[in-house]
């Protein structure tokens, strides 16, 4: 292994625990230049960067870098290089005979429209999770601006949400090249700037004059009434002329907070499609995948391992199993089921103990329906809270199988017959009310992501 693939298996493991615009501000055009004797001297590309990995990201290249070469004794500096060496210095870090590593970059390829080319539907694994929100969005690149327009696509952290959306960009751009996608941060931050600078036109050029608009998390315009009014206004016009739309968010879209009713009621005019967790089968599906993308074969007993400790979503499947190959490789250790629970001990052991509890379903029912924790848990009988709380009560009881008498002590000291009463309304009802349904589902991927 040289230099520019430790550096690529490094950014590997880093780019699946950090959200993707801090991995391509912070990590772009970034190299190292030398390793000797547990000094590593890492180029950036200006002082920002530099402060910024300093501060930030510091100890976790650290952690990285130790795990990767397996040496105990790591120290990082950082250096300020514009450009990167035409070719960089192959000093060997592994003994000759090791073999070379055989991972192909997992950084970011963004082509000119923000897309990443690693997004497509061939890389996609479908299963029960996630089939009606990819037949959607192929149905979308079949008859753009007419099958489902707007397509919405919702679901928990590191379910699919982003790759689906890129994947219609990348395919639609077979067609034309009037394609834009944006965060719901960007097109804010983009508002912001254009209406300080009294250039309130060039926006509506930028996010109107396309044939594809694609916007990710839009749960983060709730409560900016000026993004959402601007947002509103660029999306009447792209659906009067049959231009596609097509969203991500976290939750369904009536539970997101401070989001207009007028907005609200134009993205519920197509299809929306909810993305939940895989299960096993298809979760060992995308670790196969990964190994064949690759070229890295390991037995089906490692992959079922994997699998079935790693619930929570595709990218801690793909970090785990960047971990594991990089192991093996650097090291020269044949793939077997007793090294791979060696190496994993730490990251399984991790997942345990990041099991659920109370603390963390209350959180979540705070966030979720935007709470006060003394409102949830309190006397007040208003309707905005009641049933959060008969939720939070149903999900404790649901998740963790705490007892009605524990249960109700978690909340104010309530009566155990009140919580019966709450369990079984809720249990109840979700059989009949499908936004409610639709609610606990979200909630629970909420908690599953804390």
């Amino acid at each position: 292994m040289n230099l520019e693939q430790l550096w690529q298996a490094v950014l590997g493991e880093i780019e699946v625990n950090v959200s993707r615009a801090s991995f391509t501000t912070w990590f772009k055009n970034t190299f190292i230049n030398s390793l000797d004797e547990g000094n590593v001297i890492i180029c950036v590309p200006n002082i920002f960067t530099k402060t910024w990995l300093e501060k930030k990201f510091n100890q976790e290249i650290i952690n990285v870098l130790k795990n990767i070469t397996q040496q105990p004794n790591i120290k990082v500096i950082y250096k300020i290089e514009s450009k990167k060496p035409t070719s960089l210095p192959n000093t060997p870090i592994v003994p000759v005979e090791s073999r070379i590593l055989n991972i192909k970059s997992t950084t970011n390829t963004l082509n000119q429209f923000g897309l990443n080319s690693k997004y497509t539907f061939n890389s996609f694994i479908v299963g029960k999770n996630n089939e009606l929100a990819h037949a959607a969005a192929q149905a979308v690149t079949a008859n753009p601006g007419h099958a489902y327009n707007p397509l919405v696509l919702y679901g928990g952290v590191g379910l699919g949400k982003t790759h689906l959306l890129q994947a219609i960009g990348n395919e639609l751009l077979k067609q034309t090249d009037k394609i834009l996608y944006a965060t719901s941060e960007r097109f804010a931050n983009d508002y912001i700037n254009e209406i300080k600078a009294g250039r309130g036109k060039f926006l509506k050029e930028k996010y109107r004059n396309v044939d594809l608009l694609l916007i990710d998390d839009i749960q983060f315009m709730g409560g900016k009434d000026g993004t959402q009014e601007e947002f509103f206004h660029t999306f009447n016009e792209l659906h009067q002329a049959n231009k596609q739309i097509v969203v991500t968010c976290d939750r369904p879209l009536k539970t997101i907070p401070a989001l207009e009713q007028r907005l609200l009621s134009r993205l519920e005019w197509g299809m929306v499609a909810d993305i939940s967790k895989p299960d096993l089968e298809t979760r060992i599906a995308i670790l196969q995948n990964k190994c064949q993308e690759k070229s890295y074969p390991l037995p089906d007993k490692i992959l079922n391992y994997i699998a079935t400790n790693i619930e929570s979503n595709v990218r801690e499947l793909e970090g785990t199993l960047i971990k594991l190959i990089t192991y093996f490789e650097f090291n020269n250790i044949p793939p077997s089921l007793d090294s791979t629970q060696h190496i994993l001990a730490d990251t399984i052991t991790n997942f345990q103990q990041n099991s659920l509890n109370s603390k963390d379903i209350i959180q979540a029912i705070i966030k979720f329906y935007n709470l006060e924790s003394k409102d949830l848990v309190g006397k007040s009988r208003k309707k905005e809270v009641v049933l959060p709380r008969q939720v939070l009560m149903y999900l404790l009881r649901d998740e963790i199988n705490l007892s009605f008498p524990a249960i109700g002590q978690e909340i104010g000291g309530r009566d155990h017959t009140t919580v019966m009463h709450a369990c079984t309304k809720i249990e109840n009802e979700i059989k009949l009310n499908e936004r409610l349904a639709q609610e606990i589902s979200s909630i629970k991927q909420l908690i599953k992501n804390c």
